[in-house]
């Protein structure tokens, strides 16, 4: 919405919108951990293809005849010491060291980034293990092998779903594990979180209807082309998703794992009980409104009933 306002045409924001979520850092990297080489160098072309295909498609079906003044932010975002207006850039450009970005960057990571991944980063780990404890092997193998069938059900599943980039490769990593196709999984990883039932309404009222149904369009096609292209890339060389799923991990040394997963779970403390508070926060609302609404009755009762002669019923 922000790039919308500052001028991007529809086509940009849209490109914007399907390759942020699917080819960030952190879920290229979680996919090199969980699941193996190749899913790992198709999930960003496949993000990026789309994201190309469905802003093309979108300035030359629905062009723009007007575009809006571009105004660029520019305010500091190390500590927010320039406004970005009465502050020369080039100025500002000697405001902060090397070391003092770096050390900015860091701090964002471990703090406000890593506070919105985590309660997905664990949801995720959580649906994992219980598809891997609880479906039975023939489940998926029956319903969701190969082919085309099986990616229209991946579709269909990930299009509504709200999950991030991140958490959608532990649960597609369990589904591989259970028989799930590696192009039936590529579907789930690129549609999962591009689309969402939140994402698309935002999407609606910025951009419109129209362009929201080709966006949606777009990553369903693209996902499923890809989709295909992989599972054949399996075939032709013979590779077994299975087998190889989770294997890039042995390459790091055990006392390097175990302190970093110790690492990880320091830093998910505060961010997972921000995310607890949130919840019992909005369950205890509701009772705690009706318990002020009756202690508010029961005084305005007793107010009435104190009353001298005024033949006021309680009611």
């Amino acid at each position: 919405m922000s790039l919308r306002k500052q001028g991007a045409n529809k086509g940009a924001v849209t490109s914007f919108l399907i390759s942020t979520p699917e080819s960030g850092v952190d879920s290229i990297a979680i996919t090199y951990a969980l699941l193996d080489p190749v899913l790992t160098v198709m999930r960003p072309v496949a993000a990026f293809v789309t994201a190309a295909a469905a802003g093309i498609a979108e300035n030359f079906f629905f062009r723009e005849t007007t575009s809006a003044e571009i105004k660029p932010d520019l305010t500091c975002p190390v500590d927010g010491c320039c406004d970005g207006i009465d502050c020369d850039p080039e100025t500002h450009r000697r405001h902060h060291s090397f070391g003092e970005k770096l050390l900015s960057g860091v701090r964002y990571a471990f703090t406000e980034f890593w506070d919105d991944l985590a309660g997905y980063f664990f949801l995720g780990l959580i649906l994992a293990g219980l598809i891997t404890v609880l479906v039975p092997d023939r489940f998926f193998t029956a319903y969701l092998g190969e082919g085309l069938s099986s990616m229209l059900v991946m579709l269909a599943a990930g299009i509504p779903l709200y999950v991030c980039a991140t958490a959608s490769t532990p649960i597609a990593a369990a589904l591989i594990l259970k028989g799930v196709s590696p192009g039936a999984a590529l579907v789930f990883l690129l549609v999962g979180p591009a689309t969402n039932m939140a994402t698309l309404t935002v999407l609606a009222g910025t951009l419109g209807k129209r362009s929201t149904a080709l966006y949606l369009v777009s990553i369903a096609v693209c996902a499923v082309l890809f989709g295909l292209a992989v599972d054949e890339i399996y075939s032709l060389f013979g590779i077994s998703a299975r087998a190889v799923a989770g294997t890039a991990g042995e390459t790091i040394p055990h006392w390097l794992a175990a302190a970093s997963g110790i690492l990880l779970l320091f830093l998910s403390v505060r961010p997972l009980a921000k995310s607890a508070k949130k919840v019992f926060a909005s369950k205890k609302a509701p009772s705690t409104v009706s318990a002020e609404k009756s202690s508010s009755k029961a005084h305005v009762h007793a107010d009435l009933e104190t009353l001298p002669g005024s033949g006021c019923s309680p009611n």
